[in-house]
């Protein structure tokens, strides 16, 4: 059995350690769900010198692209802004998917009031009450990855190039 951590972080709960890797279209169904039902990722950028950055941020995904807002002048706004491009990380480390996209920059006002009034019902953040000047970042995945145990690294890739792969 493997200890599983609740939601608030603690090892409470077990499930039995993984069988066989799971199937391509398996990983693909299971890292969908998790994009339309989880709530925070992690965000590595880096800035333009290289200095590597990561936060947690709520996200908000649209069936093509993960949204994040953050403060336009903070490390992580900065470097989106800057470089273009994003890591993102959804679970946890032995039920893992990475996602390598490009960043779009948006102000607040660009968008859509129900855009935002969906980011918010699923995050239960709301950037656009914050004091801070925040933005939009949309980021479109071009490779996706996704694996548990040692026995799915081969065929961890699900996207490449921004296409699903068979």
């Amino acid at each position: 059995m493997t200890a599983v951590p609740d939601a608030a972080g603690a090892t409470s709960a077990a499930e039995p350690a993984a069988a066989g890797p799971r199937s391509r279209g398996r990983r693909r169904a299971d890292t969908e769900h998790r994009l339309e039902h989880d709530v925070d990722l992690w965000v590595a950028s880096a800035a333009p010198d290289g200095t590597p950055y990561l936060v947690p941020l709520s996200f908000f995904w649209d069936g093509e692209a993960v949204w994040v807002s953050t403060p336009a002048e903070s490390p992580t706004g900065l470097n989106l802004a800057g470089t273009g491009v994003a890591r993102l990380a959804l679970g946890r480390t032995r039920d893992v998917t990475v996602i390598d996209g490009a960043v779009e920059v948006f102000d607040l006002d660009a968008l859509p009031r129900e855009h935002g009034d969906r980011f918010a019902a699923s995050s239960g953040f709301d950037p656009r009450r914050q004091g801070a000047r925040y933005r939009w970042f949309r980021i479109t995945p071009r490779r996706i990855q996704a694996w548990r145990e040692a026995n799915e690294l081969p065929g961890r890739e699900l996207m490449r190039d921004g296409r699903w792969l068979e």
